[in-house]
């Protein structure tokens, strides 16, 4: 992937519209918005969660960032504070980390995260026995975000067909409990109706009211994320959508105005608009 000069960054296969977006954010960077997903987008999918952590290149690009747009955040599934530990973010200025799909939201080192609603708590009591009456493989978990439950197959000897087969039944099972459910990259996530990326978006965008917005991610859960940016556009403001590619999940590159190698090119494209920013301001003496 190169970035061609002047100034604006535009990878190959940039559609109009993306390359619309990455120049408004780069002639008026205080009023563009850049949010970015976690994993699969800064950080590599890896087996274990816990032991995910932002591509080496990402910290300094954010930092960069943080000091030029007017708005950066990161949009996860994750919980908030996890987010933050991870990636190591609690000392870039201004970011923004909303967790739980939109459910809470961290800032300047404050959580604010309402209690989860009583679905979450029905599901978690009856979900070992769905899974069993599913007949879920061995090497099935369970991961408890506490305002969501997330089904995990990648340890499975046979993580696709254990996905295509735990689907249906987890779909069944989150209708009967009051919960969405929505597949993505080996998991099935259970979590209350109504709250998406898409939605956390769309009001940040309400709230900070930008030019330009760019949004990056790897994973179906992004999928209404990428609609609020065509929906911003739609309402005269210039939007990028970026897709983190991989083979587990293909469908979001047809939503997608760029395509990047997962978080490599993801950290290179940060990057290079951090380079084209106009330089900070010098400190006040």
């Amino acid at each position: 992937m190169t970035f061609p000069r002047p100034r604006v960054p535009v990878p190959e296969g940039a559609t109009p519209e993306g390359v619309a977006g990455l120049a408004a954010i780069v002639a008026d960077p205080g009023r563009a918005l850049i949010a970015l997903d976690f994993d699969g987008t800064l950080a590599p999918i890896v087996s274990e969660p816990a032991a995910a952590r932002p591509h080496p290149d990402v910290p300094a690009a954010l930092r960069r960032l943080a000091t030029g747009v007017g708005t950066l955040a990161i949009i996860t599934g994750r919980p908030a504070p996890v987010a933050v530990e991870l990636g190591g973010f609690a000392d870039i200025p201004g970011l923004i980390v909303i967790g739980h799909h939109g459910f809470e939201r961290w800032e300047g080192g404050q959580l604010t995260s309402p209690r989860p609603p009583p679905q979450v708590a029905a599901a978690r009591a009856r979900l070992p026995e769905a899974l069993a009456a599913a007949r879920a493989p061995e090497g099935t978990r369970v991961e408890d975000k506490g305002h969501a439950l997330v089904v995990h197959v990648r340890r499975t000897a046979d993580p696709q067909a254990a996905l295509a087969r735990l689907t249906g039944p987890m779909a069944e099972f989150a209708a009967d409990t009051g919960l969405d459910c929505q597949p993505g990259r080996m998991v099935i996530e259970l979590r209350p109706p109504g709250i998406n990326k898409g939605t956390a978006l769309t009001a940040l965008i309400a709230e900070r009211d930008p030019a330009a917005v760019l949004f990056a991610g790897d994973d179906l859960g992004d999928l209404p994320a990428f609609e609020a940016v065509r929906a911003a556009r739609a309402a005269g403001r210039e939007g990028v959508a970026v897709y983190s590619a991989s083979d587990e999940v293909t469908a979001l590159a047809a939503h997608a105005d760029l395509v990047l190698d997962g978080p490599k090119e993801v950290a290179a494209l940060l990057a290079a608009l951090a380079e084209a920013l106009p330089p900070p301001p010098p400190p006040a003496r």
